[in-house]
């Protein structure tokens, strides 16, 4: 006996640990079963999902897990707390799967931070909730006295919604021994209760006879339903109607309009008068049929009251009657079927979306779980989805009707930042209706562009001496990203310039990219500064890049001319000389072609107030050579040398300074210029914008190829020392006589640099920023001079001149 007990209780663990492995199984392939009883109050216990699916309770919150019914009411729902699967709605078996032997009921469970979905099915298993009822519950049933014993009349039938054993079970007849009941069993398994004459019928001796027919289920505690029965009877009748056909099939479309005549039935009888006037009714019929056709008791047509509708109930099944005025009759089956019409279109329904994705999402990414199903069946419900062209999105299955929306690639912000996809749907019909959904994505920024200046590289001029703070230029620099990535901030690569920090000369503001002097600049000191500016970002990490930029320093006429020859001390000693004399004195030798304003020498404050007639170039030298009519000996020292002059002979070329007790005459311009002021009161005359140098004005060597022009220059150094000593020489006579070129003592300012070789002075400003003022009326005056027939002694020294 405990042999026998054990071998029960190993096979009981056997069972349940086989049941526990198929839950687990079902359960790992995304498929989860229950069974619960109808008529449960609503939050009835139905099953434990997030034990079977080991869901945590985080996911359980919120919208993190929810279910979704296919149908249009919602009958079960997820506690959040417990993750217990409960009813969310009272549940009527007989109500949602009419004459359907199992009802299973069918939802989702979208997990929507696993991006998973779980198919649930629910049997709904039947009570004993109704009982066997009959359409009609009072019945008149007419019989001719002449009925033969034995003849069977069929009764109503009774309707028990429920199944199984609750379902109806059997039929019983009281009330009258005239009458028995018969049930015979139909081809579809259903009871068919028949009235059987079990006695003759006597009209004389009872016109009606009451009965009660019962119907019973097989539930625990068994329902009953009855209905009434009379029976009146009639005069004889000995022919009964003959329908046409026993059997009528009919096709129709469900979109056949209301009113629509079906098809009509035929029922024949040869008796005369009311035993032969037929009458149709509907003695059986599928449930719902009687509101959807109406049978025409006179004529046999059945016509449609109310529209079809495929998807709810493709075929139906009539019982029809011909009885006559005697109260014979037959009986014949219309079975009317339903065929599809492509009527619906496919219902795309987004389970699940994103509303913003990174632009840097690995593809694959799912960023939608759409759900679609059509009504329709056969190729009318088969359902194509697609998405729309150019995106970079595709459509992957899921499980059966669902499909997720994902990433076919890499996505850029930069080319689109945001997303309609439109996903549709459409069915095999002819035509094919069509649904769709809009998913709106955006994708978020990532920081993955560098700023980039508007130009390759800057440059700018400035110029010197400029006002600190003054700007430079503006450098622009943008960002293809968004938000605080395309932030741009401007900032200056650190350097060095003349031994100091770069930073102490320019800087740049950091929102604006202006650069900005901080400092004075002087050309002779720098002349271009290169720089990079940098332009960074907000993003994390920051993303920069680098421009060159560069200054050049524009050189204005800031710096005075400056003395360098005669020394200062020499030119002390010449102002010390003579009371009110220059403090310069010197010749200085410019080439034929010389243009006025052309450079011949640098003295700086040394010619202030000085007339433009006291500069010559070389033809006043000549001319003024020329008109001294003297013998010059070329010893070792030119100084030695004793010129004859006649006291006028040189006063048109070169005026002679007027000795101390003498005013000098005032001649044209310089006469105003005496009248104006001092000579050390005289301000300096503006530099002619219109300064350059030819190649024959620059000064160089006597064998150079600067003075190839003719007479521009001497031609070879002994030229060059002979015209030197003749200036000397002339120098000291004129000294003699008081006619002194500048005031010097006997010298013109020459020395050695003006023998074999030529030099230029230093200017400090850019291009030699020096005006020399010339005049071309000492040169016409000093050509005309030796040109002219001079009077008295004059005549005869230049003749000795032009001998020599």
């Amino acid at each position: 006996m405990c042999a026998a007990r054990e071998g029960r209780w190993c096979r009981r663990q056997r069972a349940l640990l086989w049941c526990v492995l198929v839950s687990a199984w079902e359960a790992a392939w995304g498929q989860l079963r229950y069974s619960v009883p109808e008529e449960l109050p609503k939050g009835s216990f139905v099953g434990d999902v997030a034990e079977e699916l080991a869901l945590e309770p985080a996911a359980l919150g919120g919208r993190g897990t929810r279910i979704l019914d296919r149908g249009r009411t919602q009958y079960f729902a997820l506690h959040a707390s417990s993750g217990h699967l409960v009813t969310a709605e009272r549940i009527d078996r007989e109500q949602l799967c009419r004459l359907q032997e199992k009802c299973v009921l069918r939802c989702e469970l979208i997990v929507e931070g696993e991006m998973k979905v779980y198919a649930i099915e629910v049997e709904i298993t039947d009570i004993n909730d109704n009982s066997p009822s009959f359409k009609e519950i009072e019945m008149l049933e007419e019989m001719i006295e002449t009925t033969v014993i034995g003849s069977r009349f069929p009764l109503p039938e009774a309707h028990d919604p429920d199944v199984g054993v609750n379902s109806l079970q059997s039929y019983s007849l009281s009330g009258d021994e005239h009458f028995s009941l018969s049930v015979q069993a139909g081809g579809d398994g259903e009871k068919r209760p028949e009235l059987v004459l079990a006695k003759a019928l006597d009209r004389e001796e009872a016109a009606f006879h009451e009965l009660l027919l019962r119907a019973s289920d097989g539930g625990d505690p068994s329902r009953t339903g009855t209905a009434r029965i009379r029976v009146a009877v009639l005069d004889a009748n000995d022919n009964a109607p003959a329908f046409s056909q026993a059997v009528y099939t009919v096709r129709v479309p469900e979109d056949v309009p209301v009113g629509s005549t079906l098809l009509s039935v035929t029922a024949t009888d040869p008796d005369d008068a009311t035993n032969g006037d037929v009458k149709y009714s509907i003695k059986k019929s599928t449930d719902g049929a009687s509101e959807v056709f109406h049978l025409e008791t006179d004529t046999g047509a059945i016509r449609l009251v109310r529209n079809l509708d495929f998807e709810e109930w493709n075929s139906y099944e009539l019982e029809l009657q011909a009885r006559d005025g005697g109260g014979l009759f037959d009986t014949a089956k219309v079975s009317i079927s339903v065929t599809d019409v492509n009527d619906n279109a496919p219902e795309l329904i987004v389970s699940s979306a994103l509303s913003e994705i990174s632009e840097d999402a690995a593809p694959g990414t799912v960023v939608a779980l759409l759900h679609v199903q059509d009504r329709d069946s056969g190729a009318n419900g088969e359902v194509r989805c697609s998405l729309g062209e150019s995106v970079p999105f595709r459509l992957e299955r899921a499980l059966d009707d669902y499909y997720s929306v994902v990433t076919a690639r890499e996505l850029d912000r930069e080319r689109a930042s945001e997303y309609n996809v439109t996903v549709r749907a459409a069915d095999g019909g002819s035509p094919a209706l069509r649904s769709g959904a809009v998913l709106a994505l955006r994708v978020l920024d990532v920081n993955d562009n560098a700023p980039v200046f508007a130009e390759a590289r800057y440059s700018a001029r400035l110029s010197e001496n400029n006002a600190e703070g003054a700007l430079v230029l503006t450098v622009r620099a943008w960002d293809a990203d968004w938000g605080p990535n395309a932030r741009v901030r401007y900032g200056l690569r650190e350097g060095r310039l003349r031994g100091a920090p770069l930073s102490s000369y320019v800087s740049v503001q950091a929102e604006t990219g202006a650069l900005y002097a901080l400092r004075s600049f002087d050309y002779e000191e720098v002349r271009e500064v290169e720089l990079w500016v940098r332009a960074e970002d907000g993003g994390s990490p920051p993303l920069s890049s680098n421009v060159s930029v560069r200054l050049l320093i524009a050189d204005e006429n800031d710096n005075a001319p400056q003395v360098l020859y005669p020394p200062a001390s020499a030119a002390a000693a010449g102002a010390g000389a003579g009371a009110g004399a220059w403090s310069w004195a010197g010749v200085e030798l410019a080439p034929r072609s010389a243009e006025p304003g052309a450079l011949v020498a640098k003295a700086g404050g040394a010619w202030r107030g000085v007339p433009a007639s006291h500069f010559v170039g070389i033809d006043g030298v000549r001319a003024f050579l020329r008109s001294y009519s003297h013998d010059v000996s070329l010893t070792a020292d030119s100084r030695k040398s004793q010129p004859r002059c006649a006291g006028g002979s040189c006063c048109d070329t070169l005026p002679a300074r007027p000795p101390p007790d003498e005013a000098a005459p005032p001649r044209g311009e310089d006469a105003a210029a005496h009248r104006a002021a001092e000579p050390d009161a005289l301000t300096q005359a503006q530099p002619n914008p219109d300064w350059r140098f030819s190649q024959t004005q620059r000064p160089g060597t006597s064998g150079s190829q600067n003075g190839e022009e003719g007479g521009a220059w001497p031609n070879n150094q002994f030229d060059t020392e002979m015209l030197q000593a003749m200036i000397l020489a002339s120098a000291n006579e004129a000294a003699d006589v008081n006619a002194t070129l500048g005031g010097g003592t006997g010298t013109m300012g020459l020395s050695a640099r003006y023998g074999p070789q030529f030099t230029l002075q230093h200017v400090p400003d850019y291009r030699q920023n020096v005006y020399i003022p010339g005049s071309t009326a000492t040169l016409s005056n000093a050509a005309g001079k030796r040109d002219a027939k001079p009077s008295g002694g004059n005549k005869k020294k230049s003749g000795k001149k032009e001998k020599k």
